[in-house]
């Protein structure tokens, strides 16, 4: 591994587990295994190295969503949907620092007056809900899923899934436990049968 990846792994696992604040340049480079003038020597300052940080998982991201779905045939939108959630839960426990790192504050305080910080963040989230509306789309079309706005319904069913990953990271609740029920009450959302109580 090179001295830029060692950083950019160090960085990684501090910032997700302690934050950008309370973590220090001197605490990355013993990590790293690196002499702090390495750090500055491949990145400005630390605000840079995070923005780094974070494209890499939005790198990462990516490329798992990809290796997780492929190019696979789905028999409606509805399986679909339950294919992509399942890929999400499953990479959020592979890539449990970049989803934590996502979950921190930081990231949406620097957004405010970062642009690249908000272009990045904007693209990890426009990938990650594109993915589940194209399912919801496919599903529309082909009578699986019921017929409401496909990227409100997107953005809700996001949410639900993103909040259980929460739970898993912070040892909240067993989210395991709650996989059953959780895809069950996210096919019921979407399905355009009448759900009774």
């Amino acid at each position: 591994m090179s001295k830029k990846k060692a950083i950019i792994a160090a960085a990684t696992s501090y910032f997700s587990r302690h934050g950008f604040r309370d973590t220090s340049m001197s605490t990355l480079a013993k990590a790293a295994g690196v002499a702090s003038s390495t750090i500055f020597h491949h990145f400005e300052n630390k605000e840079e190295l995070f923005l780094t940080v974070l494209n890499q998982a939005r790198t990462d991201i990516g490329e798992g969503f990809a290796q997780e779905l492929g190019q696979r045939r789905y028999a409606d939108g509805l399986e679909r949907v339950s294919e992509t959630i399942s890929a999400y839960l499953h990479m959020a426990g592979v890539l449990e620092e970049e989803f934590r790192l996502l979950q921190r504050y930081f990231p949406y305080e620097l957004a405010r007056h970062n642009p690249r910080c908000r272009a990045l963040l904007e693209e990890i989230y426009t990938e990650l809900l594109d993915r589940f509306e194209a399912g919801i789309v496919q599903g529309q079309a082909d009578g699986s899923v019921r017929r409401v706005p496909s990227r409100n319904l997107a953005l809700i069913l996001f949410s639900t899934v993103d909040g259980m990953v929460r739970f898993h990271t912070y040892r909240l609740y067993d989210a395991g436990a709650l996989y059953g029920d959780l895809m069950r009450t996210c096919r019921q959302l979407l399905s355009r049968e009448k759900v009774t109580a």
